[in-house]
């Protein structure tokens, strides 16, 4: 038995060393010296060193003066990220939709778009189309008494193009542009 279990422990250690400590290390230090930004979360720092948030996450911003993202089942908590797992036939799902549709409704703009209202998979999601965006210009213009030709140039700045899809808006960085105006 014994000439069983001593080789089977054996490369259980040896695996274990090679997969849990070998591996993640080179892992990680070729990710630290080929892709140092995204290997420390894509994170987005201002002038002064503060670290104001991720290329990758979505961040909620209030109030009329900001582009607002998509909605989040999480909260735009990090460690709350997923849908809401509502289906399409779900009565709450539909409520939601209808009172935020409701709540950003402009008249004179036309149907709210699809992205302000729904959910992405992840939930934190900071992407919006152009069209999302572009939507709330009006709101925006008016809050911070701006021409909405310089925010329409902001938006247009900001439109990314990634090697596949349709073109999209990192909200954060289209916030982060807006302060600096």
């Amino acid at each position: 038995m014994s000439t069983l279990i001593r080789p089977a422990l054996s490369l259980l250690l040896l695996m274990t060393l090679i997969t849990g400590v070998a591996y993640p290390l080179v892992v990680t230090g070729v990710a630290q010296v080929a892709f140092p930004v995204q290997a420390n979360g894509s994170l987005i720092v201002d002038a002064a060193g503060k670290v104001r948030g991720s290329t990758l996450i979505a961040q909620d911003f209030t109030g009329d003066a900001w582009f607002h993202p998509r909605p989040s089942a999480g909260v735009f908590a990090t460690v709350a990220s997923g849908a809401s797992n509502l289906s399409p036939s779900n009565p709450a799902l539909a409520t939601r939709v209808i009172d935020d549709a409701r709540k950003l409704q402009v008249p004179a703009q036309g149907p709210v778009p699809l992205a302000l209202l729904t959910t992405s998979a992840s939930g934190l999601d900071p992407h919006l189309p152009p069209a999302a965006i572009a939507y709330q210009l009006a709101r925006v213009a008016a809050a911070r008494n701006l021409p909405s030709s310089t925010l329409q140039q902001l938006l247009d700045d900001n439109i990314e193009q990634p090697l596949v899809g349709p073109p999209v808006v990192n909200v954060l960085a289209l916030n982060l542009a807006l302060e600096k105006l």
